[in-house]
């Protein structure tokens, strides 16, 4: 096979109210936001970006690699994380075409923060990245504002 796509997801609940920790979406800090939260960052973008291309090259999923029992994983970069499965990808013999995100959430706004999103995302893979933000139209917790969700899709290459 010379091509494989991989899907990925994840969720995240907003961070109890008074919790300092800092929304991190892509990479990128929304200042002023509030975190989500989690064992690392909890920045659902990261993660859902790494399941997918741990699916498309048949090496797990992000729990299976940094799972939220270990204390080392607290409060990780996400970044970082998908960075390393970035190269284990690579070490599969595996390269990275393009990667597509959709985040749902109510707020805040992507599109003013989108660009910076994509870019910090297209460092870490080398390839290209999309992201697009979605509102759930108040429907479900989403809707609610109870957390955020990310899906992401990722081809790969066989070298």
């Amino acid at each position: 096979m010379t091509i494989r796509v991989g899907h990925g997801f994840d969720v995240h609940p907003f961070a109890p109210t008074g919790d300092d920790r800092p929304l991190v979406l892509a990479g990128v800090v929304f200042d002023g936001e509030r975190g989500l939260a989690g064992h690392s960052d909890a920045d659902v973008v990261a993660h859902a970006v790494a399941d997918a291309l741990l699916g498309a090259a048949g090496l797990g999923d992000i729990g299976m690699h940094f799972p939220d029992t270990d204390p080392a994983w607290a409060g990780a970069d996400s970044m970082r994380l998908l960075a390393h499965v970035v190269t284990l990808v690579g070490d599969a013999g595996w390269s990275i075409a393009n990667v597509d995100c959709t985040v749902v959430l109510e707020a805040p706004k992507l599109a003013p923060r989108r660009e910076e999103m994509q870019r910090a995302l297209t460092e870490v893979l080398g390839a290209a990245a999309t992201v697009k933000g979605k509102r759930a139209e108040g429907l479900g917790s989403l809707g609610r504002r109870e957390g955020v969700a990310c899906w992401a899709v990722g081809l790969l290459e066989a070298r």
